[in-house]
């Protein structure tokens, strides 16, 4: 059985932190180009479709009520219901066009809103949403598929969550970054526990088989005491999941960041020690590091998956079907469909122009090259599994791998010295140590890093 634990060596994470990419997806979305269009993407779903294989649908609903200083989301932040339903419109009209071309006969296996706020929708928005994905995809009409929504609590009550089981959802991510008052305030997200832990045993008590709690640590004011007591009264309500993201300054890339006092942001020590007692804390809970920033309880999807060696990461993190194509529909979502990712326009003027003369929002893309294909199929087990089998590498790419990655081989020399991974003839594994630096140990095989790194978050 696999070993999910880790190791927290502080003087490592020091040496090793750095920018470097998420690895959503391989190559990062940076390589995406406006050189790839519709024809290009439509080229990719027929060839999809001779494959063959279930679906996976990921719809951007950009809206929310107020707006959190930390955000690094596309958002259209407005207190007015009204400005939702253009958008709407024009989101069901891509629906049908993109619905049109994959067979019907491929089954939706996961689907999954996200934000923005899902939950800015009204009921009968959401009734149209789902109904026109129904009358366009093949959904699922027994609950087995893994139908996922985002929520923020401060828009969700228990009438809300049953209407969204109602409408087929049977997982649920809770917004909640930090319950201190001091942090809320400087962040601009007043939540309650109240509010929170209400939206959260309304959702099991409706039958939802998942429950995700997001936190963030390295927000404005935060200290390693207070964000335990945050994540203590979290912890006596056991999610089944844990998403805990280190928050990513970046004012130049993101405005709303702006309004952040910096001088009121951890220190890197500081949020070294937060990132220590959460490790510990979940750990000692009984839950299990799943990879980045993911935990789960052991009977999770998944942990099993992990412990299977199924695991597959995409564009909405930590996915338990890597056999799934998946559809973006919506301003700025990306997909990926065969050999290629896809994204939309990222404003609404030129997405309602694209809808409304009858073509897909292709904004631009990218389409894997071979060498592209072996090195995702090498970091995705790398970042899901903790470790790679050169011979399956060798027999599924037709290489030899010493001799095609002579260089990463040798640059994994110094992180083997270091503890973080072991190298034998037969492949790496990545030890306890290297966990929380996995991205390191991926970043030595992405060829299109040196050139691109000063636009990725820190690792840690």
């Amino acid at each position: 059985m696999i070993d999910q634990s880790i190791k927290f060596d502080l003087d490592l994470i020091k040496r090793y932190d750095k920018a470097g990419p998420r690895y959503t997806s391989y190559p990062t979305a940076l390589e995406l180009h406006e050189g790839f269009g519709e024809a290009d993407y439509r080229r990719h779903i027929e060839r999809s479709n001779a494959a063959g294989g279930p679906l996976s649908l990921y719809f951007h609903i950009p809206f929310c009520d107020t707006v959190c200083f930390y955000c690094a989301c596309n958002k259209i932040v407005t207190k007015n219901r009204a400005h939702a339903e253009p958008y709407l419109d024009n989101l069901c009209q891509e629906i049908a066009l993109q619905g049109a071309l994959f067979d019907k006969n491929r089954k939706v296996d996961q689907l999954h809103w996200g934000g923005g706020t899902p939950t800015f929708l009204s009921y009968g928005q959401m009734q149209r949403l789902m109904a026109v994905t129904r009358a366009h995809f093949n959904l699922h009409d027994d609950d087995s598929g893994q139908y996922s929504i985002e929520v923020d609590p401060r828009e969700t009550n228990d009438r809300t969550i049953a209407q969204l089981r109602e409408l087929g959802f049977n997982r649920i991510s809770l917004g909640l970054q930090d319950f201190d008052a001091e942090v809320q305030k400087a962040v601009n997200r007043l939540q309650s526990r109240e509010q929170t832990f209400a939206v959260l045993e309304a959702a099991r008590k409706e039958g939802f088989r998942s429950t995700n709690i997001d936190l963030i640590y390295g927000l404005p004011l935060q200290t390693a005491e207070t964000f335990a007591r945050t994540l203590e009264q979290v912890l006596a309500y056991a999610p089944d999941r844990f998403s805990i993201f280190n928050y990513a300054h970046m004012p130049s890339r993101f405005k709303t960041q702006r309004q952040i006092n910096e001088a009121d942001l951890p220190s890197a020590a500081l949020k070294l020690d937060i990132l220590q007692m959460v490790g510990r804390k979940l750990t000692e809970a009984g839950y299990v590091y799943i990879g980045m920033d993911h935990f789960a309880k052991p009977d999770d999807e998944l942990a099993v998956a992990q412990r299977e060696g199924k695991l597959y990461r995409n564009f909405q993190g930590y996915s338990t079907h890597s056999d799934c194509d998946l559809i973006g529909l919506g301003i700025t979502s990306i997909g990926r469909v065969g050999d290629a990712y896809i994204q939309n326009y990222k404003e609404l003027d030129e997405y309602d122009k694209a809808i409304s003369a009858g073509h897909l929002p292709v904004y631009k893309g990218v389409e894997l090259d071979e060498d592209d294909k072996l090195r995702r199929t090498m970091i995705t087990q790398l970042i899901c599994h903790f470790d790679l089998t050169f011979s399956s590498i060798e027999q599924t790419f037709n290489i030899v791998f010493a001799e095609h990655f002579a260089p990463e081989l040798e640059n994994l020399e110094i992180m083997q010295t270091d503890g973080l991974l072991r190298m034998t003839a037969d492949g790496i594994q990545v030890l306890p140590a290297g966990r929380l630096l996995i991205r390191n140990i991926c970043m030595v095989f992405d060829k299109y890093l040196a050139i691109k790194q000063r636009q990725f978050s820190r690792v840690i």
